[in-house]
This record gives structure tokens, sequence and C-alpha cells, in this order.
């Protein structure tokens, strides 16, 4: 990294010492490993998206709750602002989640996918636009070999792609955009404080308030769910939402926003991965998916099929 880039990733490491904590890349790397299963369990959850979103939110809540009350005793309170910003940037995961659905229902999963993904690309232009974070030359020599890999484990490299249509595209856009002002919000929230349970305990709060709403808006979502269900959710509750995000959120004021961005395409990979693991559905159950014959998009989790972790 370079200019202020390199400052920043300075900074981080100093920090590091200084604190006798990890270095931020291991955490942001530990972080991204703890989400990339998350697609699995909302496919064993067998729910749509939205209620998904809405649960493994909603669960993960009395936990970062408890986390942030001891926190803030520790450290004292934080800025409205930053409880603000941390809320919005709640939202935005959920406007990634929903529209996520919508991109893979018009060109299928691995177009979806790289469309997903490109956050990278958004955040690193925005990092460099307005906090003038300029990414060194090993970025983007590392960007394309990682930009590779993503179309590889997405399933496009196989054809496994749908009917293009602009709106897909616009839709798979969208969904960059959110995840990328999801990641910079919460950066920038989080940054202003040592805090960290606190930011994602508020993140948390407004990406559950955003999936009902956009739940109810989109359809799909639904409140009565079985035992199974909410085991599985349950789980993505505190291995992703929960531990995944402590992880990350403790990372990335520490580290440059392009780099933290990058960090986070190993998802695709780990979720891979975790594909793998041997599970068996529930008898007589079909796995939610997106019905491509209406414009109207059922919130089902299309993720299982593509090689994008959701969140």
């Amino acid at each position: 990294m370079t200019g202020n880039g390199a400052d920043a990733a300075t900074a981080g490491r100093a920090a590091a010492a200084a604190t006798g904590g990890p270095p931020p890349v291991l955490l942001a790397c530990l972080g991204a490993a703890s989400i990339s299963a998350s697609a699995v369990l909302i496919k064993l959850a067998d729910t749509g998206a939205a209620t998904a979103a809405f649960y493994r939110c909603l669960l993960a809540l009395p936990v970062l709750a408890a986390l942030a009350i001891l926190e803030q005793r520790r450290r004292g309170p934080r800025p409205r602002n930053a409880r603000a910003g941390a809320l919005a940037a709640g939202v935005f995961l959920a406007i990634d989640l929903v529209l996520w659905n919508h991109a893979i229902a018009d060109v299928g999963a691995g177009i979806a996918t790289v469309l997903g993904n490109l956050q990278v690309v958004f955040v690193t232009a925005a990092a460099w636009l307005a906090f003038r974070e300029r990414p060194g030359r090993g970025f983007f020599l590392a960007l394309p070999v990682v930009l590779a890999g993503v179309v590889l484990v997405s399933g496009l490299a196989d054809g496994a792609h749908g009917t293009h249509s602009v709106a897909g595209i616009e839709y798979g856009l969208g969904t960059s955009v959110a995840y990328a002002a999801f990641l910079l919000t919460l950066r920038q929230t989080s940054s202003a404080t040592p805090h960290v349970a606190g930011p994602v305990a508020e993140a948390t709060l407004g990406c559950t308030a955003g999936a009902a709403v956009l739940g109810l808006l989109f359809g799909g979502w639904q409140l009565g769910i079985g035992w199974p269900s909410f085991g599985w959710l349950l789980l993505l509750a505190l291995t992703s939402q929960t531990a995944g995000w402590l992880l990350i959120t403790s990372s990335l004021p520490r580290l440059p926003a392009a780099l933290s961005s990058l960090l986070l395409l190993l998802q695709p990979a780990g979720r891979r991965g975790a594909e793998r693991a041997p599970y068996r559905a529930p008898a007589g159950r079909r796995g939610p998916g997106v019905h491509r014959g209406s414009r109207r998009v059922t919130c089902g989790d299309p993720a299982p099929a593509t090689g994008r972790s959701s969140r």
C-alpha cells in the first residue's frame, strides 16, 4: 500500500502490537472463514432469505447486546452519531441480501456471484476518493487473481448462469454497492471509538429491522418456523453474525479499506469447502430457491447454488 493506505496499515500493526492483540489481517481472515458457511446453514434451515436474515440477526441480538453492555461499562458509551451510523450499516446489509435474490432470478448464480463480489472495486474506489486511501501496486496485482478465483468457485466458468437481463445486472451491481456501503459505514462508525461489540450489535439491530421491512415489501417473510430450522439459524447467528462479524469489525478500522474488502473475498472459497461437508436434507422437503417464472421474487435463498456466501 502507498500513501494513506500505507499509513493506515502501519497504524493497524502498531495498534495490534500496542494492545497485544492478534494482527488485523489474521482477524479478518478468521472472520471471513467464520461467515463462509452461512449459505450452507441457510440451506439446512430451509427458509427464505428474508426470514433467514431476520432470524440470524434477531437470535444474535441477546448475545451481542450483553457483550455491548459489558463493553460500554469498560470503555464508556459511544456517540449518538456512531450508533446511528451502525444502524444504517445494518440496513445496507439487509438491502444487500434482498437484492441478491433478484440478481439470482434474472442472471443466474454464476454471473450474480461475480457481480456481487465487485464490492471490492466499490470499496476501493470510495475509500480512495473519500478517505484518500490509495491502494498500492500489490493490490492491483492481487485483484485479478482473486476475482478469477471467484469466477471459478462461482461455477460461471462451467456455464452455471441463467438468462441475461439488464435488470439482473442492475440487481447484481446493486448488491455490491449495498455491501460496500455496509462495510465502509461499519468501518467508519467503529473506528471512532475502541468499541467492537457495540457497533456489531447496532448494525445487527438495523439489519433485523431492514430484513423485516424488505421481507414484507417483497414477500417471502415468515415468523413461524420449525425447530430444526430454528436450530440451524441459531447456529448461524452464533457463528456468522456474532463471532464472524466481531472478528471482522475488530479488524476493519486497523486495515486499509481495499485490503479488508479483498480479504473478504475468501468467503466463496471457504463456503465451497463447507458445502462439501455431508448433510441430509429434511425428508419430504425441497430446498428453497428463486422462482424464475415470475418477476416477483420469493425471498428463498439462492446462495447455496453459488460461490458467494450469504454474509
